[in-house]
């Protein structure tokens, strides 16, 4: 878990949360005696009393006893031989991760036991109502509402997955430990669950030993799906119903879902050259397989549950039809030729998980099952050991083994070896299955749903069938009497499902498993999560210029904003396509036509957005709708039917500075274009879709002049879409750590400008934070309604606007003052990027393994090429923090200076967005530590550049200084004890691992081939990361 989620921070109960650190740490103290010995575990157990004695002193204000006990501390971690310090460090890791473990079940924990939370839907209902708003408003509100939770791979996440599902489970076993109705045997077995789990922690690799793919990163993020948010939605959706019952009379309808979830895991190939079409192409329909696969285990449990015989007329009727069918069928198999009855697929080589092998194909006079080309070459794995043996021979006449479009087979002796083969493979399956399966039913009355249910699961089975074939690259195509393609034709039977047992008196079984899983479809579709697709401006600009150079039109970068304006809206008016199939083209520009293929394959059913990064004109934006119609005129043309969906929505994400001041700009001259206002309207329901970024805009100019920029820039943007008439869906880019936009959700959402939030929100969540919000079901749940209830108010109830012109204008100066500061020493000191590198582990954070894309976005040594997260982690892992903080100093001292301290003050009080900016900067400089930067500087830097060290800790306690003032705390953290004292508990290891790193930083970078040196390092990146609570 994360302090930047944590939206309930106060309601965790200390003494059982340190009754359950104490039972953790004495189980890992006995697994550590038995694993490394006691003379060892002394050694452990002195450096942290050091530890903690020196923290203690220090905050007790007695500053130089602390630092000698430092001294003392550092000075024996230095003479430790490589081995222990490793040891040492995995020590203090899992210790780190264990009480953050007992944080996670304590949340979860009083999520369970308390009556109404804050911020839960019952709270804000009240609130809502007390303050006017009337329940008929409320209810369209929450049923109208659409949020979109948006899970990206950005490489935040510290611990391997192995890892991630050990702390899970041991806060389950802590969870059962609560239990007041325990027995002494249960407890004692318990302990030795725990104990066993410990014993796993310890005596698993820590570290990722390869680079994670992209497939293997949509991997991790599906597995987040089925294992928690799958449970945590139909939890969360009853809540939200049953809220809305209580304080409107009227519940959430069935099918609707306030939220829905998307990933660019797979799809964001913007400075990843890992991610391709055929990446994205495998992820989508590992989705889909995915989605399949859980809706055929939940129809399952759902036959079992039905067994009731009441219905309605109409259902019966229904159940009926399918039976006769089912006869029909029967009786037509028993009569065909056995060739036809027996004919054997191509069989995928590698299916997913649990995917069962398909059953031979059965075609009949009207829709055949799958089209599979007679030109493939793929053949099973048993006939392919055959061919390759000589026998039998490919037919004289130089005829393929396959199935013509009428599914016969183009040689006799092939479909004799066929059948042999095929009856091979089922010997027994025919008799086993029959002891899995119940006999059929001869008639409707008996178990109509069964009989229903039974036929949608069949339908299921050949979808998932059909999906495999594709994902093995076999053409096929859907059939919609056979398979399901869309989430309504999923719906229409699970509708009359619930309809009919309504209607005849069995409404407590139609609201049970039956509306989950209604719910379910409603939520995840057949895809799970919508993949977006997101590139660089410049990538499509690349594209156009091939294009543009092939077809003797010049290079299309080279023109003005005008001229590349009226060259593609003449494009998009007309009817032919611009790229000629002929064309030859760079493999860069080749796998960008290639990903606009797979979006026009796939549509708006499958995927969702697509997103420019680095936007900055509106020529971006049609450049893509170029590209997108253009290859979708070609599929079309080549299958000889439309593409399936609709055409993707293009988001521009605006990043820097200087790009978010012209968002607004941006946007009306898009709008001012007739094509594309009528296509908005037409395609996209009169609907534009806008995404700012906090990482690039933070790194750019400072974490409180970008806070300032993006407010404006969502102002700027709302009033253009306004002005059109059209409506606006603000898409927030939004990190982890305070220094790339993160922090609690609730707080977020509500400290937006007025009317940036009218119903709906996109927003990302990021590595390490996908875990800690949903990795759980009932955090899951719990998140999700703050999600819901934060856009509620912030629609309902919009926040304050500035009270007066003055507030705005105090903004810009201080925003300017620390824009100066902050560029000042970041960009235009040229001691800065050396003492970076040497004073941060920034150069070694790339052996850590945890992403897929590059660090950098090109080859440079500069900050600017520098991606956001490792310029984040880097400073995170020094304790300095530095890209959340610094600037702001100087821009508070300055308007102080000038009389306006009073005016500050006001403004934090009073106004939303000030408050949540300083409370967040707050928050950080209570994880910084001035004597743990001191001393990787005194240890690590070059001595002529340990000035700027000084001279940036004397910035950090002007910041710490000034945000004091306008808080009007004493202290840090004041207002927020609970976050305190979770933070202190944690120091003693943190402290240790802190002076642990800076060693063998120094021995690394003295023996930089040195392998074992290298995962002590990574070792205590993970432990400070754990700490720490954040990485990127």
């Amino acid at each position: 878990m994360t302090d930047t989620t944590d939206d309930i921070a106060e309601e965790i109960s200390f003494q059982s949360f340190e009754d359950d650190c104490k039972l953790l740490g004495s189980l890992f103290h006995d697994v550590l005696q038995r694993e490394v010995g006691s003379s060892f575990m002394v050694k452990i157990e002195r450096i942290r009393t050091l530890a903690q004695s020196a923290l203690n002193l220090r905050l007790a204000g007695i500053e130089d006893t602390a630092n000698l006990l430092e001294k003392q501390l550092t000075s024996e971690i230095s003479k430790m031989p490589l081995e222990e310090a490793l040891t040492l460090a995995r020590a203090f890791t899992h210790s780190l991760n264990l009480m953050g473990i007992a944080d996670t079940h304590h949340r979860m924990h009083k999520l369970i036991n308390v009556t109404q939370l804050s911020r839960s839907c019952d709270d804000i209902f009240s609130q809502l109502l007390q303050s006017g708003i009337s329940p008929e408003e409320l209810y369209k509100t929450v049923c109208k509402q659409e949020v979109e939770i948006v899970l990206t791979a950005h490489p935040t996440q510290i611990n391997r997955r192995t890892l991630q599902y050990k702390h899970v489970r041991i806060a389950h076993l802590l969870e059962y430990n609560s239990r007041s109705d325990l027995g002494h045997e249960d407890r004692e077995t318990l302990i030795e669950d725990l104990v066993r789990e410990i014993t796993s922690l310890w005596q698993t690799d820590e570290l990722r030993r390869q680079k994670p793919t992209p497939v293997d990163e949509a991997r991790a993020g599906l597995n987040i799906v089925e294992q928690s948010l799958w449970k945590a939605v139909p939890h969360y959706l009853r809540r939200v119903s049953n809220s809305l019952k209580k304080f409107t009379g009227k519940p959430l309808p069935l099918t609707c879902t306030p939220i829905k979830f998307g990933s660019w895991m797979g799809g964001d190939r913007d400075g990843n050259p890992n991610v391709t079409a055929k990446v994205t192409k495998e992820v989508s329909l590992l989705s889909r397989w995915m989605a399949i696969d859980l809706y055929i285990r939940e129809v399952d449990s759902l036959r079992f549950e039905l067994s009731t015989d009441r219905c309605s007329d109409r259902f019966s009727r229904l159940a009926d039809e399918i039976l006769e069918k089912e006869s029909l069928e029967k009786d037509f198999d028993r009569g065909k030729p056995i060739f036809l009855n027996q004919q054997n697929s191509s069989l995928p080589t590698q299916l997913p998980a649990r995917a069962h092998l398909p059953s031979c194909i059965e075609y009949g006079d009207s829709h055949p099952k799958f089209e599979i080309s007679t030109t493939t070459e793929f053949m099973p794995p048993n006939l392919q050991k055959q061919n390759e043996q000589g026998s039998p021979k490919p037919p004289a006449d130089g005829s393929q083994l396959g199935l013509t479009s009428r599914g016969s087979f183009s040689s006799t002796s092939q479909l004799l070896l066929q059948r042999k083969l095929f009856a091979e493979s089922q010997v027994g399956r025919a008799s086993f299955q029959k002891l899995l399966e119940p006999p059929p039913l001869k008639r409707a009355g008996m178990a109509p749903y069964r009989i229903v249910l039974g036929e949608v699961k069949e339908k299921l089975v050949k979808t998932r069938k059909l999906l495999e074939l594709l994902l093995e690259g076999l053409p096929c195509e859907y059939d919609p009497l056979v398979s399901y393609e869309t989430s309504e034709q999923l719906l229409e039977p699970l509708l009359l499902c619930y309809e009919s047992l309504q209607s005849s008196g069995a409404g407590v079984l139609a609201d049970g498993r039956l509306a989950d899983l209604i719910r379910r479809v409603s939520t995840f579709g057949m895809v799970l999560v919508k993949l977006d697709l997101r590139q660089e401006s410049g990538r499509h600009s690349e594209a156009l210029n091939a294009i543009t150079t092939y077809l003797d039109l010049g290079t299309y970068s080279e023109w003005d904003e005008e001229k590349k304006l009226d060259f593609l809206t003449k494009e998009l008016k007309g009817k032919r396509p611009l790229v000629p199939p002929t064309i030859e083209v760079v493999p860069e520009v080749k796998e960008v036509l290639d990903t606009f293929r797979v979006a026009a394959e796939f549509g708006s059913e499958s995927l969702g957005a697509y997103v420019i990064s680095m936007a900055s004109n509106a020529s971006d934006v049609l450049a893509v709708e170029l590209l997108q119609k253009d290859t979708r005129l070609a599929v079309t043309s080549e299958h000889g039917k439309p593409c399936p969906g609709g055409t993707l929505r293009v988001v521009p994400l605006f990043e820097t500075v200087k790009d978010l001041r012209a968002a607004g700009s941006v946007i009306r001259k898009l709008l001012s274009i007739d094509w594309y206002i009528e296509h908005i309207q037409k395609n996209h329901n009169g609907h534009q879709e806008v995404m700012v970024g906090y990482s690039d805009s933070g790194k750019d100019s400072g974490r409180f002049t970008a806070a300032w920029e993006l407010y404006k820039a969502q102002e700027d943007v709302v009033a253009a879409c306004n002005e059109f008439g059209i409506k606006i869906t603000l898409f927030h880019g939004r990190g982890g750590s305070i220094g790339r936009g993160g922090g609690p959700t609730y707080l977020a959402i509500q400290s937006q400008p007025p009317g940036s939030v009218m119903g709906t929100l996109r927003s990302t969540e990021q590595g390490e934070m996908v875990q800690a919000k949903f990795g759980i079901p009932q955090t899951a749940v719990r998140q999700l309604e703050i999600y819901t209830t934060a856009v509620l108010l912030a629609t309902l109830t919009p926040p304050q606007p500035p009270r007066e012109e003055k507030w705005r204008n105090l903004m810009e100066e201080i925003s300017k003052l620390s824009s100066q500061n902050y560029r000042g020493t970041v960009y235009e000191n040229p001691e800065f990027i050396s003492y970076f590198h040497e004073a941060t582990p920034q150069a070694e954070l790339g052996y850590l393994n945890i992403g897929s894309r590059p660090a950098r976005r090109k080859s440079s040594t500069g900050i600017g090429h520098l991606r956001a997260i490792p310029w984040v982690f880097a400073w995170t892992q020094t304790r300095f923090v530095l890209p959340a903080w610094l600037g702001v100093g100087a821009g508070l001292k300055g308007v102080s200076e000038k009389g306006y301290a009073d005016d500050i003050q006001e403004m934090y009080k009073e106004w939303p967005f000030f408050q949540s900016t300083i409370d967040l900067i707050e928050m950080v400089l209570a994880k910084a530590d001035i004597p743990i930067t001191k001393h990787y500087d005194e240890q690590l830097v070059s001595e002529n550049r340990r000035g700027l060290g000084d001279m940036l800790r004397k910035e950090l306690m002007t910041t710490e200084k000034y945000v004091l003032v306008i808080t009007g705390h004493e202290k840090l953290l004041e207002s927020n004890k609970s976050l305190k004292k979770l933070i202190e508990s944690r120091l003693p290891y943190l402290n240790a691992m802190n002076m642990l790193q800076v060693e063998v930083l120094k021995r690394l970078r003295q023996d930089e081939d040195n392998n074992k040196l290298r995962d002590a390092l990574l070792i205590t990146i993970n432990g400070i990361a754990a700490g720490m609570r954040n990485t990127g």
